[in-house]
């Protein structure tokens, strides 16, 4: 295929030795197969911020680090030189966060070099050598279910122990590779330890997963591994080997978790709405 103009330097250079096809489109980024040597793998090129629909929401970028005092009074000013400044910190928000968590032990894709905002990562594949589908693309059985739902849970508490929080974590970020679940796109990770809004973006997203996969094990949507999690991690005793029962007992010092729970309710409640809708219109078309 013709190589697209953002890939050209890469492929000078020769970083990129031949692109193969073009994987996906999405709101931040586009992202082509590529072969480098003998390695197939993958270069998403991050769209300018003018042609991105997904902004860079405060709530997501709460204590991001930056690289000094001038260009923190700069981005809060947003004249020119800030603006650049917060295109550059959303850039390397992912890069980052990628290798922060591939050295944490977290199944993410690894990186093979940034440049000019197109980053060269691992390409997931399945069991057949090819590139692996999304979770919302596939059916489980529900001890595959179950499985899954550990695994991620377990990656979830690893992110967590590393500082981080996915901040979008859904069925249609997390790849099934011939391995087990890969999680990916992070451009909006949450710093767990600087953001107000984390125990709420952690809990959000443990529920996701935990709806999605209580689709084939409905056991799990009466667990609370959201809560759990972050109830460890507040009281310093979140390890990454931590033992997960999917309980959780409200005590007196976390009563500010009482809103989640209500709101982790009230979703638990849409969806159930939202899957008989959905089985009654599958049913009306046989």
């Amino acid at each position: 295929m013709k190589t697209p103009s953002r890939l050209q330097p890469l492929m000078d250079d020769g970083l990129i030795d031949e692109v193969i096809s073009q994987l996906m489109s999405g709101k931040e980024a586009q992202v082509y197969v590529v072969r480098c040597g003998a390695h197939l793998r993958c270069a998403k090129i991050y769209k300018e911020a003018n042609n991105r629909s997904f902004k860079q929401a405060a709530t997501y970028q709460e204590g991001r680090k930056v690289r000094n005092s001038r260009d923190a009074r700069a981005m809060g000013r947003r004249s020119k030189y800030g603006q650049r400044g917060h295109e550059e910190a959303w850039l390397n928000a992912e890069v980052d966060a990628l290798r922060r968590l591939h050295q944490a032990g977290v199944r993410v894709p690894k990186t093979h070099g940034f440049v000019d905002g197109v980053l060269l990562m691992d390409m997931i594949i399945d069991a057949d050598g090819d590139v692996a589908p999304r979770l919302n693309d596939v059916e489980l059985t529900k001890e595959q279910a179950e499985l899954y739902h550990a695994r991620v849970m377990h990656d979830v508490v690893k992110m967590l122990s590393a500082g981080l929080i996915h901040g979008d974590l859904s069925e249609f970020n997390v790849l099934l590779a011939d391995d087990g679940p890969v999680i990916i796109d992070l451009p909006q990770a949450v710093n767990a330890a600087g953001n107000n809004n984390a125990a709420s973006m952690l809990i959000r997203d443990v529920e996701n997963m935990t709806r999605y996969f209580g689709r084939f094990a409905p056991e799990l949507r009466s667990t609370y591994y959201g809560p759990e999690i972050w109830d460890l991690y507040e009281r310093g005793r979140l390890r990454p080997d931590v033992t997960l029962t999917g309980q959780f007992e409200r005590r007196a010092e976390n009563a500010n978790i009482d809103e989640i729970l209500l709101v982790i309710e009230h979703a638990r409640a849409e969806a159930e709405e939202a899957e008989e809708r959905r089985l009654a219109a599958e049913a009306g078309d046989e």
